[in-house]
């Protein structure tokens, strides 16, 4: 019960569609321009970088505000890690399928961001790091998202191997799931720019192209 709790808290955070309602507020519909995302990028690329930063900041903040409150709800958990984790894919899913606005949401890097930061802080600098070096030699905003989410998942491996979760096996094996599957929706959220980097096609950030990655 537990674990439905914490999806439901982070699907409900994830419902704050910052990058819509950025746009809203600049009379625009981000998702019928640039890329047809609602992410901080395109946010960036249809109406500049402050609203980029909003977006950013709020798609961060929704993360972080979910896990927060897993945190105090259930404080004393002996698996308090794992209903963490359970709140940032809840984060994510509502983030990238809001019903409300018929499941077109983001691609929910800006929402790992937030995940890694208030999971734990130490994990924060390698997921940076590698979005940092793709994205600035590359160009490749979206590459950059792939090795995030993916560099993420392995430090969840070795810091559970180090027992720096707390936790009994059962429940680490658990995390180690749930973030795989989360890897894999960063994965699937980014099939079509996965195709074009393939075919070299993928539009480099900056480029004035019509498509891009969260």
């Amino acid at each position: 019960m537990e674990r439905i709790i914490c999806l439901l808290i982070g699907y409900a955070c994830g419902l704050l569609q910052t990058g819509y309602l950025v746009g809203k507020l600049n009379h625009t519909d981000i998702r019928k321009s640039g890329s047809g995302n609602a992410g901080s990028t395109n946010a960036v690329r249809v109406l500049g970088w402050k609203a980029g930063i909003l977006t950013f900041a709020g798609d961060v903040l929704k993360c972080v505000a979910a896990i927060f409150i897993v945190r105090y709800l259930y404080k004393e958990s002996s698996f308090l890690p794992l209903l963490c984790m359970y709140a940032g894919i809840g984060t994510t899913l509502g983030h990238n399928f809001p019903f409300y606005l018929h499941f077109n949401g983001g691609k929910g890097i800006a929402v790992l961001a937030g995940l890694v930061l208030s999971f734990n802080p130490l994990m924060v600098p390698i997921p940076l790091t590698a979005f940092l070096i793709a994205a600035i030699f590359t160009r490749y905003v979206s590459l950059g998202s792939l090795l995030a989410s993916s560099t993420f998942f392995l430090e969840v491996l070795v810091f559970g191997a180090l027992g720096e979760f707390n936790m009994t096996a059962p429940y680490r094996y658990e995390l180690y799931i749930v973030v795989l599957l989360l890897t894999i929706l960063a994965w699937f959220r980014h099939k079509e720019n996965i195709k074009r980097l393939l075919a070299s096609t993928e539009n480099k950030f900056g480029s004035g192209g019509k498509k891009t990655a969260e």
